[in-house]
């Protein structure tokens, strides 16, 4: 993920009337919306995630997302509050432990989220990843549904033409039409959708809770490919993970051009920064 951070200034009118606050504190991290830990008048602690100039439906589809997420048996923070300009949770601990225990607790959750399988690919309705649509059209083709939605989708963005010249995104589309011969099929499982290390955070008691979802029905590596090739994430998750979800022979290969879909969503956010676009070249090139 990018170090770049979003910079929205705190409004009282990010919290629902008339609740008041006695402190707040910006927190860092996110990418995509700013964050702060909110102290309530009442002696209430919550994280408010938001933005005035935030796009129709972000933060309740996020919302919807937890939701989903708890009733497939992850813990999720409680949702104290939703409305078109933020998203108000009951705080928990941001400091994650420093145990094996809580990496393989974390590693079962996902494995038992992954036993829900559906009949095709996608979700009810578009979401989001980060502030652009995540286009989620049913498609019964794990691997057109990849393609068009999780690839070439973000190709048209303003940003990522910027970053990608005509050769690149001709090289993308060789790539996509190779998809059968470099992805073994696989069913449709309830994904997370955006499964990086920020995304992870502790309950009280030390358990993993898992934020910031943009589920949908995919392949259970996609899911993988986001812990794995964004950093921050031990050996002993993935270990947990195949306890429960044997792995395919090549797994490890696969996670780098899985995880394309999260290196041109960075693209189409913020354009030629840092060192995406060549990243995206060498794995192209790579598979191509």
């Amino acid at each position: 993920m990018t170090d770049r951070e979003p910079e929205d200034d705190w409004s009282p009118d990010l919290l629902p009337a008339p609740i008041s606050t006695t402190a707040v504190t910006r927190l860092h991290g996110g990418v995509a919306n700013s964050t702060w830990l909110v102290e309530l008048a009442d002696g209430a602690t919550v994280v408010v995630k938001g933005s005035l100039s935030a796009p129709p439906g972000l933060f309740r589809a996020e919302a919807e997302g937890l939701g989903v997420l708890r009733e497939h048996g992850l813990r999720t923070p409680e949702v104290v509050s939703v409305s078109e300009a933020s998203l108000v949770l009951r705080a928990l601990n941001a400091e994650l432990p420093q145990d094996d225990r809580f990496w393989e607790s974390a590693g079962r959750a996902v494995a038992t989220l992954h036993e829900s399988t559906g009949t095709r690919f996608g979700w009810e309705h578009d979401g989001w990843l980060g502030r652009l649509v995540q286009r989620n059209g049913w498609d019964a083709d794990g691997h057109r549904f990849f393609a068009e939605n999780r690839i070439l989708r973000y190709l048209a963005e303003p940003a990522a033409q910027r970053a990608l010249d005509a050769s690149d995104r001709a090289a993308l589309e060789r790539l996509c039409a190779r998809l059968p011969d470099l992805l073994p099929a696989s069913p449709a499982v309830l994904n997370h959708g955006d499964l990086w290390r920020n995304n992870l955070i502790a309950d009280t008691d030390g358990s993993p809770v898992f934020i910031d979802p943009a589920v949908c029905w995919m392949w259970a590596e996609a899911d993988l490919s986001m812990a794995y090739c964004t950093g921050g994430v031990p050996d002993r998750f993935f270990d947990a993970y195949h306890e429960l979800q044997p792995p395919s022979d090549g797994w490890r290969e696969r996670m780098d051009l899985l995880n394309l879909r999260e290196l041109l969503s960075v693209v189409a956010h913020f354009g030629p920064a840092g060192d995406y676009t060549d990243r995206i070249r060498t794995i192209v090139k790579r598979f191509v």
